[in-house]
């Protein structure tokens, strides 16, 4: 079948052309200044873990890992961690409702990190840190951003 004329109205297949196309939250620019903020801060984490797990991929390599399998196993499963807080920051820039979780407790672990890289003199990577979870927790904890990752939430309150 051809979907042209009144068909093409009811085809299901058919894509949503004209006003209707953008019309969701989670069409492009669309989104809170406040979820967009959050996807920005989980992506800068996810930079940050990536250039640790190099870091402890090259210490490995110089030999100055206590072990050099465990070395290798804290930098390959740092590399992963960065791809996965990648992929909640590409959902977060999409708007995905499951992407509020993860980034969330993303928020609470980096809180959690930089209080003890501040706590043993690591200033130059907790300070930042810090403030980057506190962003983020405050960017994914705004009305808007709780009415785009979980719709229907503030109503309900």
């Amino acid at each position: 079948m051809s979907a042209t004329g009144p068909q093409a109205a009811t085809d299901p297949q058919t894509p949503a052309t004209g006003p209707q196309a953008a019309t969701g939250p989670q069409a492009a620019g669309q989104l809170p200044r406040s979820v967009r903020a959050a996807a920005v801060a989980q992506a800068v984490e996810a930079v940050g873990v990536l250039a640790a797990s190099v870091l402890a991929g090259i210490a490995t390599a110089n030999g100055h890992s206590y072990e050099r399998a465990s070395g290798i196993a804290i930098t390959l499963i740092g590399i992963a961690t960065a791809v996965a807080l990648a992929l909640v920051a590409r959902a977060l820039r999409d708007g995905r409702r499951w992407s509020r979780t993860p980034a969330f407790l993303t928020q609470l672990f980096t809180g959690i990190v930089a209080i003890y890289l501040i706590q043993s003199g690591r200033l130059d990577w907790g300070i930042p840190a810090i403030a980057l979870a506190i962003a983020g927790l405050a960017a994914l904890l705004t009305p808007a951003s709780i009415e785009v990752l979980t719709p229907g939430r503030m109503s309900k309150s």
